[in-house]
């Protein structure tokens, strides 16, 4: 339990490892949530607890990431497609709806190219998607989010909070809690396995996924989210059942931001996608 969301922990074998998820459950709409690089399942918490009531959530934590199995050896973005869709299978969603947000939209993007009979729609929440070569692509390491991700472990939890929201004065309170606690579950053996996770260009799946598409961009230029008009405009050219859901005045994490405008575009996509598949 946490606030007024009511979920239940378990574990799939995924690949040979442990993959942890959340799940709200009912007799509902499955909607599984693929969470943003460094975060966990829980870092949903808000986004699902608006949804509960007419779907059920699976919210999982990435390998090396939240509960799931640590970072024992390199993995790639095939590999990380491969296990939400061995989640997905164990727990016998059928046609779920996937949100992915950051990683995990690049993730739930591979996923339905790879596997295109198992999405009934995804939804994109800013992938980590350029036009040209990605911003610090040449030299990772030197990347200072990844500097201070590999101290991270030397800050409480309280320090964490209270470092994002003061970063952060717009979240909501319960973003910064599940925000500090994915930092230190984190396995910063991760961060040597870059650009590992992202290596799949999206001008290489989006043709190959049959199922809608909802992208859901914010603001590149004065906020720093990471697709940027002209970016989401050359993705849709190559999408088949594709659309964009401009949200403005948020930056990456466009559902803390942003959470009403953003839950009011994941609704509408959601409920259009299930009143078509309700024939």
């Amino acid at each position: 339990m946490s606030g007024r969301l009511s979920y239940h922990e378990g574990n799939v074998q995924a690949n040979g490892i442990t993959i942890h998820y959340y799940r709200t459950g009912g007799d509902k709409p499955p909607l599984v949530l693929a969470h943003g690089f460094t975060d966990n399942g829980l870092c949903w918490t808000r986004v699902a607890g608006a949804l509960a009531e007419d779907y059920d959530l699976v919210m999982v934590d990435a390998r090396g990431h939240g509960k799931s199995a640590r970072a024992e050896v390199p993995f790639s973005s095939d590999d990380q497609a491969n296990d939400l869709a061995e989640v997905i299978r164990a727990l016998g969603l059928e046609r779920p709806a996937v949100l992915g947000h950051s990683m995990g939209a690049a993730t739930t993007a591979l996923l339905a190219a790879r596997y295109p009979d198992l999405p009934r729609c995804i939804l994109l929440e800013d992938p980590p998607w350029f036009l040209g070569v990605p911003p610090g692509a040449d030299d990772p390491v030197e990347n200072p989010w990844f500097t201070w991700l590999r101290t991270v472990h030397t800050l409480s939890h309280a320090e964490l909070v209270t470092g994002c929201k003061t970063d952060n004065p717009g979240w909501d309170d319960i973003e910064c809690t599940h925000w500090a606690e994915s930092k230190q579950q984190f396995d910063v053996r991760v961060l040597d396995y870059i650009p590992g996770p992202f290596a799949f260009h999206w001008s290489d799946m989006i043709p190959r996924i049959a199922c809608p598409i909802l992208l859901i961009t914010g603001d590149s230029e004065k906020r720093g989210a990471l697709v940027s008009a002209e970016t989401a405009e050359s993705i849709l050219k190559l999408a088949r059942h594709g659309q964009v859901a401009h949200i403005p005045e948020a930056g990456h994490s466009i559902h803390r931001d942003q959470f009403e405008p953003y839950l009011t575009a994941v609704k509408a996509f959601l409920h259009e996608q299930m009143k078509q598949a309700a024939g």
